[in-house]
């Protein structure tokens, strides 16, 4: 008979919790006759209602993550990332998903979740941006060259980089995209920094891509790569939806499926 396993004793830390949920964020001033519902909200200190009427959709969301007010610079540099990232593309694998939930008739409800997770992964995704800010964070005030030598000779480095190749080519976007970016007066040292990686990295026909790009501009926002990977995910998720919706008004035989001659059942 196996000797029965005996865990550890548990033993309590003694370490106090908090005795309430705080956040910087969000303050709400209770109704008088209702503590439970808001009589008004604030965003860091500024009266929601006055953000309505006298700031955009950029500046808001700005403040909701970085906890201040962009400079008209960098609402600028935002904006225009946020479009550009609006919607991954049908070729994205985020959105075949999001596609395929939606003409697989799952609740609408859910295509948004299960095609975000996908957004999250290494390959083209959220991922990868986390990865490559990491990247640009720690090079940016090094020589190219140095970096091209460490990380590019004889190497795959796409995942940790977010520079190279996809799909066995150059992606034109991402290098349209930086290019862009960089003539704006809020673009700053990071996309400056990878314009010039890129540059010397075209010999080798390898350049941005997406995900770099994005990388360097949430750098210079200001983003860290923990919130900045997870502002990528959101950017994206208007076009994943999009596309998601617009397969769940069409039957299932609107995809494509396995021809029967190729698919075969092992015995």
């Amino acid at each position: 008979m196996s000797e029965e396993f005996k865990h550890e004793q548990v033993r309590s830390r003694n370490e106090p919790f908090a005795q309430k949920t705080a956040s910087q964020i969000w303050h709400e001033t209770p109704a008088v006759d209702n503590p439970y519902i808001a009589a008004s909200s604030h965003c860091y200190g500024y009266d929601l209602h006055e953000l309505m009427h006298k700031r955009s959709y950029v500046d808001v969301i700005f403040l909701l993550f970085r906890g201040e007010l962009p400079s008209a610079a960098q609402a600028e540099l935002l904006q225009q990332l946020m479009i550009a990232l609006i919607n991954p593309g049908p070729r994205h694998a985020a959105t075949r998903a999001a596609m395929n939930v939606g003409v697989g008739k799952t609740d609408p409800l859910h295509i948004l979740p299960i095609a975000t997770a996908v957004y999250a992964g290494e390959y083209s995704g959220a991922k990868e941006v986390e990865m490559s800010m990491t990247f640009i964070e720690a090079n940016c005030e090094r020589d190219v060259a140095v970096v091209v030598q460490e990380n590019f000779i004889d190497t795959d480095a796409v995942e940790r980089t977010g520079f190279g190749v996809r799909h066995g080519g150059i992606e034109l976007r991402a290098v349209q995209l930086a290019q862009q970016l960089q003539q704006l007066d809020g673009a700053g040292n990071a996309l400056a920094w990878g314009n010039r990686l890129a540059a010397a990295l075209t010999p080798m026909k390898k350049n941005w891509l997406i995900t770099s790009v994005a990388a360097a501009v949430l750098l210079d926002l200001g983003f860290s790569t923990r919130v900045g990977a997870s502002f990528f995910q959101l950017l994206g998720a208007p076009g994943l939806l999009a596309h998601g919706l617009e397969m769940a008004g069409k039957p299932i035989l609107a995809m494509p499926f396995v021809s029967d001659e190729n698919y075969i059942v092992e015995r």
